[in-house]
């Protein structure tokens, strides 16, 4: 029988109690007996496509109308049987390995050269890698057979995630291995964790069920594919519904499916009656163009007011505090938008949630692309933990924008230091050297407690002053000790000490607020200088 992603058990999950189970979609908002707590892929971008296919599932089958619908669904989560019926008009739909639509891929039957499955996977070594021979760390092999299950899963999260593929191999709807966010609101009282409905029905966004002869337009593999061979034609949020934003599918691929043979699945170790082993694909897919800003779960960028959206994407060094105002800050500006879920769940739902009394925590992931190559993927959590007064929020938001701001003046004071103390004078070192970068990346790591332990005493009514003083103080602490890791000075007298020695003290200068680095930090901050620094600052302004 083909396996429908809607009402087979495929889905592997953790319960509360720990133990591991396969269940179907409807069962994921089970809450009494054992409920489901977490989705159990082994990889952590199948756990993050899987929590966006979810979302994406019930935004289509069965949205809050409104406010009030939502905070019902919340506190008393529909049973099985009503996801079930909910969820039955789109299981046609959703068909991996039947003879009509297949899920994700596309329509019609083609002849096309076959792909290890093992390619499905966004950091499998590409074809020219393999024939040249230069797969050393990720090597060819590893996965020779995927279960339906994990092939499904693959195939979402490759068309969710998909970065550059090659000559007419379309990215996604989002670019290359877009971030995803998403708010995990507090455990309820009585729970050890947060239940998977309740992660998941906290960022779905309110609507319509749409009526069934919009399908096709939601669901790019129901109907023909939109070529975009000849011209590039795009495919905008006018061409096809909105919701489209959920289920993009840029890349036009079939699975070949074959019998298990009891032939373990390579990722996930289950057998199954049908396997598959290799998959073709052919150029000109779906062209996504102009859909800043319309996914719920993901926050975008612009580098001029004037210009267009774009999503973020994950950098080298991870996903930390200094991202805080792209993630979570509601007035991020002209240039940043919060995506649309983390928003609305700051502003109206976190406090349905019981996140009044206790931080709600925000989800980030993605890949870390270099075009079509995957440096990693990326994956973060942190508190968040707003003033109870409603009208705090923005002075709050402003004191932890200023936190963010005075921590970067002091990175870069950090590494200038470094590398005054460890080259010559004429010699050229970018700051973005790997060495400097790994200093960069260990201060963000290294200061990331005191930052959200600042900002939880801010938000519970400690004054901003006093939040400065102490995060000026965490901040320096953590730069002083960095810089003697990396530039120790040698008993010897080997290593020019002088040069260490002369750096350090422009560095403690400069963290006590003189010099020109040191008034950055503290305007940054917003913190008054101190008075020693307000009079050498005068002294020298007279002096020009």
């Amino acid at each position: 029988m083909p396996l429908c992603l809607l009402t087979d058990p495929w889905l592997p999950v953790r319960r509360q109690s720990g133990a591991r189970d396969t269940v179907a979609p409807p069962a994921i908002a089970a809450t009494e007996t054992d409920p489901v707590v977490a989705l159990d892929w082994p990889r952590p971008d199948f756990r993050m496509a899987g929590l966006e296919f979810l979302t994406g599932l019930l935004t289509l089958a069965c949205p809050p109308r409104n406010t009030g619908a939502w905070v019902r669904s919340f506190h008393t989560p529909p049973d099985a049987d009503a996801l079930a019926e909910a969820f039955a008009p789109l299981a046609h739909a959703f068909i991996l390995d039947g003879d009509g639509p297949r899920f994700m891929q596309e329509r019609e039957e083609f002849t096309a050269g076959a792909n290890p499955v093992a390619a499905l996977l966004i950091e499998a070594p590409g074809a020219n890698t393999i024939k040249l021979n230069t797969d050393l760390l990720n090597k060819r092999g590893k996965v020779p057979v995927l279960s339906r299950a994990a092939a499904a899963m693959a195939l979402f999260t490759l068309q969710t995630y998909a970065p550059s593929g090659g000559a007419g191999n379309r990215v996604g709807l989002r670019g290359g291995g877009p971030l995803t966010t998403m708010a995990i609101p507090p455990a309820l009282p009585g729970k050890s964790e947060v239940l998977l409905w309740h992660l998941l029905w906290s960022n779905v966004p309110c609507g319509e069920v749409p009526d069934e002869d919009e399908l096709p337009r939601i669901l790019p593999w129901l109907g023909p594919t939109r070529v975009s061979d000849k011209d590039g034609r795009p495919t905008t949020p006018d061409d096809v519904h909105e919701l489209q934003v959920w289920w993009g599918m840029p890349r036009r691929i079939r699975l070949d499916f074959s019998e298990g043979a009891e032939e373990p699945c390579s990722l996930t170790g289950q057998t199954d009656a049908v396997v598959v082993r290799s998959w073709r694909q052919r150029p000109w897919g779906f062209n996504y163009s102009t859909w800043g800003k319309l996914h719920p779960l993901s926050p975008c960028y612009r580098t001029k007011p004037t210009e267009e959206w774009l999503y973020l994407h994950p950098q080298p060094g991870g996903i930390g505090y200094q991202h805080w105002l792209g993630l979570v800050s509601l007035d991020a500006g002209e240039t940043r938008s919060v995506a649309p879920a983390v928003a609305e769940f700051r502003r109206v739902r976190a406090a349905e949630t019981g996140a009044g009394q206790a931080p709600w925590r925000l989800l980030a992931a993605g890949f870390d692309m270099d075009n079509m190559k995957a440096r990693g993927f990326a994956e973060s959590e942190m508190p968040v933990q707003d003033p109870t007064d409603p009208a705090a929020a923005i002075a709050h938001d402003a004191l932890l924008r200023a936190m963010v701001r005075a921590a970067g003046e002091v990175v870069r004071l950090l590494a200038n230091s470094v590398r005054r103390a460890l080259f010559s004078e004429g010699a050229t070192v970018a700051l973005d050297a790997a060495p400097l970068a790994a200093l960069r990346d260990r201060f963000w790591g290294e200061t990331a407690d005191a930052f959200f332990a600042r900002a939880a005493a801010a938000a519970g009514g400690m004054g901003d002053d006093d939040t400065r003083t102490l995060w000026l103080k965490d901040i320096g602490r953590t730069a002083r000790r960095l810089f003697d890791e990396a530039a120790p000075v040698d008993a010897s007298g080997e290593g020019h000490p002088g040069r260490i020695a002369d750096a350090a003290r422009q560095m403690d200068f400069a963290l006590r607020g003189y010099g020109k680095s040191g008034e950055g930090i503290f305007n940054a901050l917003g913190a008054v200088l101190p008075e020693g620094a307000r009079k050498a600052k005068n002294r020298k302004e007279k002096a020009a």
